[in-house]
């Protein structure tokens, strides 16, 4: 017989209380990844902050690689959950820029993987890799001539290459084959597309689409083939703003020519984590389609930017989708091929929108419930980054909790660049009534760099408050701009939404009002938005409001609209059909 020592009993109690983690089978947006930090001092007056942008994720014999802008590496995954950094400068000694690999290209020819990154330069290399996971890279082409902004390199089922490229608020997007061996262009760059923001709403420049500043941008371009067409993906109208989505036109040929698509195919201008703009589309293993694109936050620069990944997909009529509906609550993982039509949302509710927060300290104006009021551009931030800061928030009830997001916000952060060896470290605790505490997720030990930590548990636990406790933090005050907890609760769904309209004006047909009458068992509402009735495939998550000025309508065509409210049990039945002429 063994002793019960007192060292033994905790260790057992400890092992009945912690609530372990297994293989995650859900995901939440933004994606967690260790973020490198502006590398450009002008970009960081405002204060120094994690950024990128411009994602590319390739599949390579069964792994996923992820490239996107200024992170002096990429990324690997074998399950589009955990990533894994590689360390690698794609710049020479010659090339003065603090761009290392902005807006990548990257694609996979037979056997090979290939990048390129921006530059109005005529000195930028091809570099190749048949082992990337190693980090095994060489130069296959010494100085591309001709370069390219945005870049985007496609092959064709023949196995002919082709490069699409351009970012501008004048000029289209342009593409030229290229010779597949010696990367020479075979004539000159053809002008492919540009915008029509006088036809196509969401096209139009700034946060209201209203053209104020500036015209509308144009960049980002990624080819898919599907049944013998091609869809030319572009972002627009700008980075900064909700709005920012991927468009799509679909041609015939790899040059085109080109027609818009009237629905953007990735937008997402709503909920706690906007914009779905400037990205690429993959297979995963079993053939599904994804698109992963940028999310805005430019609350210290206009280029503060994060990652997110969404279903996609195309319809029996050959049309092009992303499903970025729930885009940043948790997801299933893909583990088999799939219908994308079809919802991958888990069901898990957010559980604390703007209710109750205590904290340990505050800095200023950065007040506890921006913590909880699920806007990513806003945040808590504690007084400094000691071990023992706190922030607490109570979901009002007792509740199953599924997951929880900690989304950290940069608040006198000191970094210039990409950062390795950096780490948070905090406990995740759970009470039924804010008194007695059990630990939930311990990650007193972590050393990895978790800024949008996302904690799917194994076993649901049954919790009124849920408490984070800071132990390290890589650089700055202990800072938090969501801290967002998932489940159920075990009260009614919401009732159907009464009285929606939408008022498509005679003046601007491209804009409508829309409106619907409070639901107060709801504590925000998703709106279905399309061009057929049976292809709602835009949507849009609006929190404590009853009406939304939507801008981004095709005027030559009808739109059909449907809404739905949600509360901590889930949604409400469907709307009716609406139909705007």
């Amino acid at each position: 017989m063994f002793k019960r020592t007192p060292l033994l009993i905790a260790l057992l109690l400890l092992s009945v209380q912690l609530i372990a983690q297994k293989k995650q089978l859900t995901y939440c947006n933004p994606i967690n990844l260790d973020y490198g930090y502006t590398p450009i001092p002008n970009f960081a007056t405002q204060g120094k902050h994690r950024a990128t942008a411009d994602p590319v994720i390739v599949n390579y014999k069964g792994d996923y690689y992820l490239f996107s802008t200024n992170q002096w590496g990429y990324w690997w995954s074998s399950d589009l959950s955990n990533w894994n950094f590689v360390s690698k400068s794609f710049l020479r000694p010659e090339h003065k820029v603090y761009d290392d690999l902005c807006a990548p290209s990257v694609w996979i020819q037979g056997d090979t993987m290939l990048v390129f990154g921006s530059t109005y330069a005529r000195n930028f290399p091809i570099w190749m890799s048949t082992n990337p996971k190693g980090n095994d890279w060489k130069e296959v082409v010494e100085n591309f001539d001709i370069g390219g902004w945005d870049p985007a390199h496609f092959v064709d089922d023949d196995g002919r290459l082709y490069m699409y490229n351009g970012s501008s608020n004048v000029y289209p997007l342009y593409g030229v084959e290229l010779n597949r061996k010696t990367f020479e262009p075979i004539g000159t760059r053809k002008e492919l597309l540009l915008l029509r923001p006088d036809r196509y709403g969401w096209q139009r420049f700034g946060e209201h689409l209203d053209n104020t500043f500036l015209d509308p941008f144009m960049e980002g371009a990624w080819v898919t083939k599907h049944n013998n067409k091609y869809y030319l993906q572009y972002g627009a109208p700008a980075t900064e703003f909700s709005g920012y989505a991927d468009g799509v036109a679909i041609g015939t040929t790899p040059l085109g020519p080109f027609e818009h698509q009237s629905l953007p195919l990735s937008w997402k201008a709503g909920g706690f984590a906007r914009g779905a703009g400037h990205g690429a589309t993959f297979q995963d293993n079993w053939k599904n389609y994804w698109h992963v694109s940028t999310m805005v936050v430019s609350v210290k620069n206009n280029f503060e930017r994060r990652i997110g990944i969404w279903p996609t997909g195309f319809d029996k009529d050959d049309v092009m989708y992303t499903n970025t509906a729930f885009g940043d609550y948790p997801h299933y993982l893909p583990t088999k091929a799939d219908n994308h039509l079809k919802s991958r949302f888990t069901g898990w509710m957010l559980l604390n929108y703007n209710k109750p927060v205590q904290v340990s300290s505050t800095l200023g104006g950065y007040h506890a419930n921006n913590a909880v009021d699920e806007r990513i551009r806003t945040y808590w931030s504690a007084a400094s980054a000691k071990n023992g800061e706190w922030i607490q928030t109570d979901l009002g009830r007792v509740s199953t909790v599924h997951a929880v997001q900690l989304n950290y916000a940069d608040q006198d952060a000191t970094f210039l660049g990409k950062q390795q060896g950096i780490y948070h470290q905090y406990q995740l605790l759970y009470s039924v009534d804010g008194k007695k505490w059990q630990l939930l997720v311990d990650k007193s030990k972590n050393k990895t760099d978790v800024p949008h930590d996302y904690l799917e548990l194994e076993k649901p636990v049954n919790a009124r408050f849920i408490k984070i406790v800071n132990i390290h933090m890589p650089t700055g005050k202990f800072a938090i701009s969501g801290l967002r907890v998932f489940g159920k609760a075990d009260i009614a769904r919401p009732a159907p939404v009464k009285d929606f309209m939408v008022l498509r004006t005679e003046k601007d047909k491209r804009s409508a009002w829309i409106r619907w009458i409070t639901n107060d068992d709801a504590y925000a509402y998703n709106i279905y938005i399309g061009t057929d009735p049976d292809k709602l495939y835009n949507c849009i998550m609006i929190y404590g409001a009853n009406e939304y000025w939507y801008k981004g309508m095709d005027k030559e065509k009808p739109y059909y609209f449907r809404i739905e409210a949600l509360n901590e049990n889930g949604q409400s039945k469907l709307s009716d059909i609406i139909k705007a002429e």
